[in-house]
């Protein structure tokens, strides 16, 4: 059976304020010192399984011109654009209908664009077992994450018996982002993976459930699929696509359906969730300071400066995190660092859109 990839690249990563930007999301930026973007890093990933003409990305319309530039490998016609933010479900359901009209049917591996992988081969390696799991049935497969440290950022998968594959696993119920209490519970039981956000399917499988799941998107979805291929596409998709309920596939499909596994993922990955991402993923030095640009620090410990244009000098600070760039500023708690989308309301409330 055919394997495709579909990546979800439409996020507008308000975390990363202010490097990113609403012309220029995460996915679009390099934050590592190879100086690929997120999403050329992602299909990098994903050379040994997959041909570049199966790989299909989704995002919003205007993201098309950056996609095109840092992935020219992909054909035009597998870039294809959302015309509403209507998050994952509907997303994973237009790749699907497409998919489904080029190959009849095909298995889908659904990648975030803008997560990082230490370990691409054992990436790889799981992706290979999925491919297999969701071959062999009709099955929903989820990637999770071996935890390392009691989050309380992510949700989390429940898993229960193997699913007689190898490596495989039943799994018993999502549950959302816990307190640390729960956190820590999770972590110590054993039972527990962080949700990745990553699935494998055959492309009927995810259909057939959206539509038991989400009916209300069926005959949206249908339009859509008699039309794949048709000078008429983007047009039916202008129409029907803003008429979906913004839903998340975990919400939506995942945590109703009824024949859904897992599978352990030990890889290095990092969703790259916030600025602290970055001294995960790049070298600090002695004083556990992650520095980028032209920086003096004198008695800064634990801090991150990523720098633009002109010299950064900190002085007796610590949990710090500095962002420079022509127009902004950042200056951040470590600790309040999942907040700064707070200030892009408040830019939006002061109508000052350019800095958005």
């Amino acid at each position: 059976m055919k394997t495709t990839a579909v990546i979800m690249a439409g996020g507008r990563g308000e975390r990363f304020w202010p490097k990113s930007r609403v012309e220029r999301p995460k996915q679009f930026l390099s934050l590592t010192s190879d100086g690929r973007t997120m999403i050329q890093k992602t299909v990098d990933r994903l050379e040994s399984l997959v041909q570049p003409e199966d790989i299909f990305v989704v995002t919003n319309e205007s993201y098309a011109g950056l996609v095109k530039e840092q992935l020219a490998q992909i054909p035009g016609e597998n870039i294809l654009l959302e015309p509403a933010a209507r998050n994952t479900a509907p997303c994973i359901g237009l790749a699907a209908a497409v998919i489904r009209k080029k190959y009849g049917d095909a298995i889908m591996m659904v990648l975030p664009s803008d997560h990082l992988i230490k370990f691409n081969q054992m990436f790889v390696d799981t992706l290979k077992t999925a491919i297999s799991a969701a071959e062999k049935g009709s099955g929903l497969v989820t990637i999770g994450i071996t935890p390392t440290y009691p989050e309380t950022g992510y949700g989390y998968i429940h898993f229960g018996d193997g699913s007689g594959q190898p490596g495989v696993y039943n799994v018993r119920r999502f549950v959302e982002k816990p307190n640390i209490e729960l956190a820590k519970e999770y972590y110590n039981s054993g039972e527990y993976l962080w949700n990745s956000g990553m699935f494998v399917w055959k492309a009927s499988s995810i259909v057939t459930n959206l539509k038991k799941h989400l009916p209300d998107m069926t005959e949206g979805m249908q339009r859509i699929y008699d039309a794949a291929g048709t000078e008429s596409f983007r047009e039916i998709v202008a129409e029907e696509f803003p008429k979906f309920r913004s839903e998340s596939i975990d919400f939506g499909v995942m945590e109703k359906a009824s024949e859904v596994y897992t599978i352990p993922g030990n890889f290095g990955w990092d969703d790259v969730g916030s600025w602290l991402a970055l001294e995960r993923i790049n070298r600090t030095n002695e004083y556990g300071n992650m520095i980028q640009g032209d920086v003096i620090c004198i008695n800064t410990s634990n801090t991150i400066v990523c720098g633009g244009k002109k010299l950064i000098a900190t002085v007796g600070v610590e949990n710090l995190v500095v962002v420079d760039t022509d127009d902004a500023l950042l200056i951040c708690a470590k600790d309040s660092t999942q907040d700064v989308k707070k200030v892009i309301e408040n830019l939006k409330i002061c109508n000052r859109n350019e800095l958005v």
